[in-house]
């Protein structure tokens, strides 16, 4: 049977006799024997009845201990293991009042076993722990059952610190609670690494996501492990598409490789990259989003029980990929570039202007000439009736043909553009922008809508935006005389087989069916108002696009108005 608590206080604070002479072991003895009883008898009381599902194990162990066994250990050596165990242990009664308590308790806790022998082990309590821990932990062990936990214990001086603790019931020989066995550890300083760890997590999460850049790490299967705010504002812009697929999209075809093949290759060496600019269509916003895209391989160290002393395998390879907003710097690089396209092709337009002008001046005058070409003709072979009036008609003839190779030599000399590799997205672009100013004076809602993909083709540059800019001023034009209060201009691209079309929809009042091949003859002018107007804009568009190897069609099923496709194809020759 358990001692009380008056007999353990007698046991404990009894005092000793013996003489200052007295040597170590005989020291160590009397303290066993001041020890022993109450221990050999929590153990004995306990074997006297294993709970249910007692290993056999611990059962032969503990009777090894206390010598009930054919070759017992000396009852000192429980007592010693149980004195210098590095873990705080302590016997209770059912009522929790504390029998024994070891050295590593009185170390961890700042009490003498006097002070706590026959106290509560709530004398170790803090306010600090929730009271529902304590109601959860004495409800387990009063149904017989071990509580695994962590509370927040004080020590004598007042300081807290975190005890993982573990108490087992140990019941009598009629399966009833009759002691308590605590063991419990400080893991103070394991708490305080493991919120320094979380800390630092926040800290790096919260420079993460300030960064202004996009970050995202991934896996060499292509998942993503770690993303940062602008990543997620990235998803947000694309409307709930995931931009990783994209950026890896628009990698393999504007710069021609895959980031995850380049850096993680399934064999050999990686390389990284560095500032490789992408561009995005981005929903709702004017022209494509530009990033400087930059990769770097991260090796990750293993975290096998193996690795500890450096004989692990090597840890998995991840792929940092990083993304720069670049847009507003590429917007004012397209901005000066398109100043100096605008002062191009007002230069062009001026030019085209002159030779429409000394073209029509030509033509008109090609008429009359003609005229006393035969005059002359019939006179000089005597069918005139009027004396003399050949050499007149012969003069005015020579004088017509003078004047009409001034008009001829006059015509400014044509400039022959050199072929390059274009994208008919970013020309188009560059034509509504300079178009803004006109196309928000007739008032007309432009509806955008480019592929997302379009095979580049080889054009004069120049002439490609000529093209589209006498397409559009058509449309601008034809959508005022239609008179309809919603004006609209639709304008989209897609891919053909080696080819690109590119269609032009306006909501003006159309073409009769018996003009539209007239449409695209020189001079030309099926508009009521005239001013200012040669009627070459169509045939002009018409030349370019026969020059690379293309088209223009007015769709005849189209009634709402005038719908214009173009096609092109990488007919011209790249210079």
């Amino acid at each position: 049977m358990a001692r009380s608590v008056s007999e353990t206080r007698a046991s404990t604070s009894q005092p000793q006799t013996a003489s200052s002479g007295r040597s170590t072991a005989s020291r160590r003895e009397s303290a066993e024997s001041d020890q022993q009883p109450i221990a050999h008898t929590a153990i004995a009381d306990f074997l006297s009845a294993p709970p249910p599902g007692t290993p056999r194990a611990v059962v032969d162990a503990l009777q090894l201990m206390i010598g009930d066994a054919p070759n017992p250990l000396p009852p000192s050596l429980y007592f010693e293991t149980v004195e210098q165990s590095p873990v705080a242990i302590s016997i209770t009664d059912a009522k929790a009042s504390i029998l024994y308590a070891n050295a590593a308790f009185e170390h961890l806790s700042g009490y003498r076993r006097d002070e706590v022998l026959g106290k509560n082990e709530s004398i170790l309590s803090s306010n600090a722990t929730p009271e529902s821990i304590y109601r959860q932990l004495w409800r387990t062990i009063q149904r017989k059952k071990t509580w695994t936990g962590t509370l927040v214990n004080r020590r004598k001086n007042g300081d807290e610190y975190l005890a993982e603790l573990v108490i087992s019931p140990v019941l009598d020989s009629a399966g009833e609670i009759a002691h308590f066995l605590g063991m419990h550890r400080d893991v103070t300083r394991e708490h305080e690494l493991a919120a320094a760890l979380r800390q630092q997590k926040t800290r790096i999460e919260n420079v993460l996501d300030a960064a202004p850049t996009l970050m995202v790490l991934l896996a060499a299967d292509g998942s993503i492990i770690l993303d940062n705010m602008e990543y997620k504002k990235l998803f947000g812009d694309l409307r709930g598409q995931e931009p990783l697929p994209l950026l890896r999209q628009a990698l393999r075809e504007q710069a021609g490789f895959d980031p995850l093949e380049r850096t993680i290759p399934a064999t050999g060496q990686g390389e990284d990259f560095k500032n490789v600019e992408v561009s995005l269509e981005v929903p709702g916003t004017l022209g494509p989003r530009w990033f400087s895209c930059s990769g770097t391989c991260i090796s990750e160290q293993d975290g096998s029980a193996r690795s500890y002393f450096g004989h692990g395998k090597l840890g998995a390879s991840r792929l940092l990929l990083l993304a720069t907003d670049v847009t507003a710097r590429h917007r004012e690089v397209e901005r000066a570039h398109l100043e100096h396209l605008r002062a191009r092709i007002a230069e062009q337009r001026l030019t085209q202007g002159m030779r429409e002008a000394l073209t029509a001046a030509s033509y008109q005058i090609q008429t009359p000439l003609n005229l006393l070409r035969a005059a002359s003709a019939m006179f000089a072979s005597g069918a005139g009736t009027v004396e003399g009036f050949a050499p007149t008609l012969a003069q005015i003839t020579a004088a017509s043909e003078q004047a009409l190779q001034t008009l001829r030599s006059a015509l400014p000399d044509e400039v022959i553009e050199a072929g390059v590799s274009v994208n008919v997205n970013e020309l188009i672009r560059h034509v509504l922008a300079l178009e803004t100013d006109a196309l928000l004076a007739a008032g007309l809602t432009v509806d955008w809508r480019p592929a997302h993909v379009l095979p580049e083709i080889t054009a004069r540059q120049t002439e490609l935006r000529s093209l589209f800019k006498n397409l559009i001023d058509n449309a601008v034009q034809a959508t005022l005389e239609g008179g309809r209060s919603q004006r609209e201009l639709h304008i989209a691209t897609r891919a053909l087989d080696n080819a690109v079309e590119v269609m032009i929809q306006d909501s003006g009042p159309g073409f009769p069916s018996g003009d539209r091949y007239k449409a695209f003859e020189p001079f030309y002018i099926g508009w009521r108002n005239r001013r200012g107007r040669a009627g070459m804009g169509l045939p002009l568009a018409q030349e370019i696009a026969n020059q690379h190897g293309g088209s223009i069609e007015i769709d005849p099923d189209y009634q709402d108005g005038c719908r214009l496709r173009v096609n092109l194809t990488n007919a011209l020759p790249r210079d």
